[in-house]
């Protein structure tokens, strides 16, 4: 069942990250009664994360089943993470940049 917890929480972060997509890139700009453009980039951002946390989520859940039926272990690279995070610190600077030019 580990492969399938797995599967569910990559589904879980990715669809926290459509919420995101929506609330910033659709209601925010509503709310706050400003230009949309930014938010919309920045709510393409969001979805842009979902989608890459749906792919690397299945592709992940297929190597913990082989992992699993052979006995072995296969750790997240590095890579993928690094560019997570990557994205995650690089939508973050855009919401400060945002925040700032609304003050």
């Amino acid at each position: 069942m580990a492969a399938e917890r797995t599967w569910l929480a990559w589904w879980r972060a990715a669809l926290v990250a459509m919420v995101g997509a929506l609330g910033v890139g659709r209601l925010a700009p509503e709310l706050l009664d400003v230009a949309p453009w930014p938010y919309v980039v920045l709510g393409a951002g969001y979805a842009g994360i979902a989608v890459g946390l749906l792919v690397v989520g299945a592709r992940r859940q297929a190597e913990l089943q082989r992992a699993v039926d052979g006995g072995f272990q296969v750790p997240l690279s590095f890579g993928v993470v690094a560019a997570f995070t990557l994205a995650g610190v690089a939508l973050a600077v855009l919401r400060v940049v945002l925040v700032i030019a609304q003050t």
